[in-house]
């Protein structure tokens, strides 16, 4: 009653379940006897597991253990309570000392004792064998009617779960049930949400299941980032960050290139046109950069690959490309980009695509544009501005050791290829040439000592009072044949100009942050 008054309240809008361990088994039952609701799961550390579980063999424990020491199980005790230990950890790491984490630890302790006892009093045997009784009948109950369940779910597993196998369940229901995506959070027990570090907002967007309506909009279901969301993306940039320390300049309207972020619009819509790096390397420290220091948040039209639900369970991780998803990507399609440029974003576009990021050796910084000007009458028809950049720096780190045509010579990659690509979506068919090669392929590179990364955003290109004009073949492709000219100019501007850059080198970067401290901003080269 409660899910279809929701539906009454709100026609056309999903309806999303959340439930842990037992909760999760309600959340399928319901969706399997609703199937004509349009019902989001998120079902965290599943008890659909319960018959593989410890826990059904320390169920028949409690006839053998007198009152009150069947609460003295540790078994029992994460069933009840979740992991304490895990939870007081929370407090330790977020800036609390370790004196001050002791205190905290001796306090939780003592919290600890006061709480078992009044556990003692409100758990009797017959009421954990009435739970764990339920959790039985539930679990038999959903996995019956498993085939039943239409409903979009996502699976949340927790890699320390003490009590139930949640990894393997999570691979179990992603096989049987025909609209799941799963997420594991390796270093999290059972009660995954009550831990620190944990945020289910964030971990919805991510998986790309936040939609207000019956199909996802990726353009008008995006939730902007949080604060906390866009700190945790630039953490997880730490590293990249630290090892390339990203310069960043724009051009002024007049031309002059200064240091920083002054000559970017402040309003969209607006095209950013440019060259990807080897393996996208280059959009998420540019598009954390942007938003961190201008509050202006790129919008990448990006590979399908990075969307379909099946190339994840060919990633090691399955939450690897979430923060594209997290940072406003879309996949590229020409109904997207109508709609960003509609609703004034900045779009970020890469002409070249997948045959730029996935290039072959000695292809760096070569563009892999399409003969026809995709993007420049669509910018147009909105008045857009049009900003190409340059982005260098992919050479400093890493070097290509084995790249796609050397990988076809292997025995046995075919079979790779095709699984990557088998479920593709076909771009650009109206294209000539190479550039219709937007294959997903792998490729191994091996590191170097790291250089740096340098971009730089070009004079902004208007097309306001050019609508009439470009809606010409010819003045279109004119347009667009510029474009890519300065995008190429201004790659090769960045390559003679870093070699100027005292600091290009990790060594005299750490150098100078000894001296002058490690948040001093480090110099370069003069624009």
């Amino acid at each position: 009653m409660t899910v279809r008054s929701e539906v009454s309240g709100a026609p056309g809008r999903p309806v999303y379940l959340l439930g842990e361990s037992l909760g999760a088994c309600i959340a399928l039952a319901v969706a399997a006897r609703n199937r004509d609701i349009d019902l989001v799961l998120i079902l965290v550390n599943p008890g659909t597991s319960y018959h593989r579980s410890q826990l059904q063999s320390l169920s028949g424990f409690l006839d053998f253990v007198p009152e009150p020491f069947h609460l003295s199980t540790p078994g029992f005790l994460n069933f009840l309570t979740g992991n304490m230990m895990k939870m007081t950890s929370t407090f330790i790491g977020h800036g609390i000392y370790l004196e001050e984490g002791g205190q905290a630890l001796s306090e939780t302790v003592t919290s600890l004792r006061l709480y078992l006892q009044l556990l003692f009093d409100i758990f009797p045997r017959e009421t954990i064998v009435w739970k764990l009784e339920m959790l039985r009948t539930a679990s038999s109950f959903v996995n019956s009617r498993l085939h039943a369940v239409k409903a979009q779910t996502l699976v949340l597993a927790s890699g320390y779960d003490e009590l139930l196998p949640s990894n393997e369940e999570a691979q179990r229901l992603w096989g049987m049930l025909e609209n799941c995506r799963i997420r594991h959070f390796r270093d999290k027990g059972h009660t995954l949400l009550m831990e620190g570090g944990f945020d289910l907002v964030t971990t919805i967007k991510g998986a790309g299941y936040y939609r207000r309506s019956r199909q996802t909009d990726f353009v008008s279901d995006y939730l902007p980032l949080t604060p906390n969301e866009l700190e945790k993306v630039i953490d997880s940039l730490g590293i990249l960050n630290f090892a390339t320390d990203p310069v960043i300049l724009s051009t002024l309207p007049d031309g002059k290139i200064v240091r920083g972020l002054a000559g970017l619009p402040r309003e969209g819509p607006v095209v950013l046109v440019g060259c990807h790096m080897l393996m996208g390397i280059d959009s998420l420290p540019m598009v954390a950069g942007v938003l961190r220091s201008t509050g202006i948040n790129f919008r990448g039209l990006a590979h399908p690959f990075l969307f379909d639900k099946k190339s994840e369970r060919l990633m090691p991780d399955s939450s690897l490309f979430d923060v594209y998803r997290i940072l406003g990507a879309v996949p590229v399609t020409s109904l997207n980009f109508y709609k960003l440029l509609s609703e004034k974003h900045f779009v970020l576009l890469y002409p070249g695509g997948a045959r730029e990021a996935l290039h072959r050796k000695g292809e760096e910084y070569k563009l892999f544009w399409p003969e026809q000007p995709e993007f420049v009458r669509m910018a147009s028809r909105f008045k857009a501005t049009i900003i190409p950049f340059g982005v260098v720096g992919e050479d400093d780190i890493c070097d290509i050791q084995l790249d796609s045509n050397d990988l076809m010579k292997l025995p046995f990659y075919d079979i790779i290829y095709k699984e990557l690509n088998k479920d593709s979506v076909k771009l650009r068919e109206d294209t000539l040439g190479k550039v219709k090669d937007q294959a997903v392929h792998p490729i191994l590179v091996s590191p170097k000592v790291p250089g740096r990364f340098y971009f730089i955003f070009g004079k902004p290109i208007e097309t306001r009072g050019r609508e009439k004009e470009l809606r010409g073949k010819e003045s279109a492709q004119h347009l667009y044949l510029h474009v890519k000219s300065e995008a190429e100019s201004y790659i090769k501007y960045l390559k003679e100009k870093r070699e100027e850059d005292p600091y290009r080198s990790i060594l005299s970067r750490l150098l100078y942050q000894a001296v002058n401290g490690r948040n001093a901003e480090i110099p370069t080269f003069e624009p």
